[in-house]
């Protein structure tokens, strides 16, 4: 029953996949309409995230940034299926990437990269960096996941984020490909999404971070010091509709030299800048600022 709910979903969304852009953006205003006014999808938790990490700005602002915010999550859904059928080609003329020529420099020292990022703009169609290496085609350009706890969802994204050259890697897995890989003298790129909200036991540093006391994860900077990655911020904007600018913006030459915890400060403070130019592109959805420092203590004190 699982597999033949997945080839339902893959046929479904390769066809959506095959239609024009200005036909799936018609596409998404109707779903705009549908999930911002008619479901009225998580709008409290929306609103809630704006208001507090936006104290400053009236509520009409506010108001603005919500609904150019349900545009976005709308286009991100159906940029994400296009990814399934949209040729290379096609792609890049859609997301500029900047910055790789500094990647390739690492590659040719014999390092290995890493990509740390935010739900911010169209996170999905960073599985298509690879096809922006010139001299390092051959270079191994990594995602690294979550699984979903559907199964046929699980397989279909995998499919999606595979269909231009990235490779999903489970996160539990990371590093022992990491490993192989330079074994075998392969170099590669491997993105990190590290803003989600961790759990309580994984919770190790808290920074502020959009007007909030922010919980963060610190295991993706462990395994990039492990290996002494080179670390990109990945800057992204959305200049027009349909269109993406990333920039590879050095983060640190050499993560294994750097102090403990200072790529994640710096990150979180990249994104934050990133988030506040274009505030409508980040992932408002999510619950982020669930857990609170107080709780967080009470339940020590409860263990002890």
């Amino acid at each position: 029953m699982e597999r033949f709910t997945y080839y339902l979903l893959y046929g479904l969304v390769y066809t959506l996949s095959l239609l024009p852009f200005w036909l799936l953006y018609l596409l998404s205003d109707g779903l705009y309409l549908l999930v911002y006014h008619a479901v009225r999808y998580r709008r409290k938790i929306v609103w809630k995230n704006l208001s507090s990490s936006f104290p400053q700005k009236s509520p009409a602002e506010l108001k603005k940034i919500e609904r150019e915010f349900y545009h976005w999550f709308c286009d991100y859904i159906f940029e994400t299926f296009k990814l399934l059928s949209i040729s290379d080609k096609t792609l890049l003329q859609h997301i500029e990437f900047r910055g790789v020529e500094e990647l390739e420099k690492c590659f040719d020292n014999g390092q290995d990269c890493a990509a740390i990022l935010g739900h911010y703009c169209n996170w999905e169609w960073l599985s298509a960096t690879g096809l922006a290496f010139h001299r390092h085609t051959e270079a191994v350009m990594g995602l690294i996941y979550h699984p979903l706890r559907n199964d046929p969802m699980d397989w279909l994204f995998i499919d999606i984020r595979s269909s231009h050259g990235g490779v999903c890697i489970k996160k539990k897995h990371i590093l022992r490909y990491l490993v192989e890989y330079r074994q075998e003298n392969r170099r590669s790129l491997f993105g990190y999404i590290s803003d989600q909200t961790p759990k309580w036991d994984n919770i190790h540093l808290w920074l502020p971070f959009l007007n909030h006391d922010t919980p963060v994860f610190t295991g993706g900077e462990r395994i990039m010091r492990k290996v002494d990655d080179a670390v990109f911020y990945v800057d992204m904007s959305r200049p027009s509709r349909g269109n993406y600018v990333c920039h590879f913006r050095l983060l640190s030459a050499h993560a294994s030299q750097e102090a403990e915890n200072d790529i994640t400060r710096r990150f979180f403070q990249m994104l934050e800048e990133s988030i506040c130019r274009q505030p409508a592109f980040y992932l408002w959805t999510h619950n982020r600022w669930k857990r609170k420092r107080e709780d967080m203590t009470t339940k020590e004190n409860d263990k002890a």
